[in-house]
């Protein structure tokens, strides 16, 4: 019996002692980790494990931390993953990218493409076949220009280039540009002003637009304004003659070789 008691004490005391040497081992190695940072002047910032596409919610398994001189440090870098789990990603994140808090937005409900729409400006989505959609190669975070035709009072059409670098935010239904190939969608939703939006609007009312690709990178064109004849003026109506005068109703008198007219009054 007390050979027993005496084994189940020895047994508890040996736990306690592993339990502790681990505590202490943590210990150790977190003060040995604080002084390692502090001597290497180095912080933990938090970059892609992975592509981030635009407009993806970020996960856990999205993201890691590594190690980057202080001073070296970009601005607006993230220090905890916690401070970026749930954000979404307002632009393409290559891996091995650091975050920044340029490139993710809090998520505050909703669709996560509403997080993605700047504060300024709103969500349109057009109409589009294979032609207007610029036969499917339109993906998310593409820059369109837009391109309004419509026929006038006289019955020729008119085009001009309505709008210029418009982000497309969605194609259909996929926020994510996880694809390369072209896909012929049926809608297109693109982020504009309201006033944008109102003539986006007013333009697919009146007769066609089409979309045009632009790189991104290109800078903007002064537009040159095209030339465009005048409408034809309506020709003149000719103005009618004037009728003339009523002629006086007469008589004519013979008397042998004389010959009289006698006007006779009506």
């Amino acid at each position: 019996m007390r050979t027993g008691k005496a084994l189940g004490m020895l047994t508890v005391a040996l736990v306690m002692a592993s339990g502790a040497g681990l505590l202490a081992k943590g210990w150790i190695s977190e003060r040995l980790a604080n002084a390692s940072q502090r001597e290497d002047g180095s912080v933990s910032i938090v970059a892609a494990a992975l592509e981030i596409p635009f407009g993806h919610s970020i996960q856990f398994a999205d993201v890691k931390l590594v190690r980057w001189p202080e001073d070296a440090a970009p601005g607006g870098a993230f220090n905890s993953i916690d401070e970026v789990i749930g954000r979404v990603a307002t632009t393409t994140v290559l891996a091995g990218e650091i975050l920044r808090k340029e490139r993710v937005v809090e998520h505050g409900g909703g669709s996560a493409l509403a997080a993605v729409i700047a504060p300024e400006k709103r969500a349109v989505t057009v109409r589009v076949n294979d032609v207007v959609g610029v036969g499917g190669f339109l993906l998310p975070g593409n820059r369109v220009d837009v391109i309004a035709s419509h026929r006038g009072e006289d019955r020729k059409f008119r085009t001009q280039t309505l709008l210029e670098d418009l982000k497309v935010l969605a194609v259909d239904q996929t926020a994510s540009p996880d694809k390369d190939e072209p896909v012929i969608v049926r809608a297109v939703t693109l982020e504009a002003s309201r006033d944008e939006a109102e003539a986006l609007v007013k333009a697919t009312q009146e007769g066609d637009v089409q979309l045009v690709l632009r790189n991104p990178k290109a800078p903007d064109i002064p537009k040159k304004v095209a030339k465009t004849e005048p409408a034809p003026k309506p020709k003149p109506k000719p103005k009618a003659k004037p009728a003339p005068p009523p002629q006086p109703d007469y008589v004519t008198v013979i008397k042998g070789t004389n010959v009289d007219r006698i006007r006779v009054a009506k």
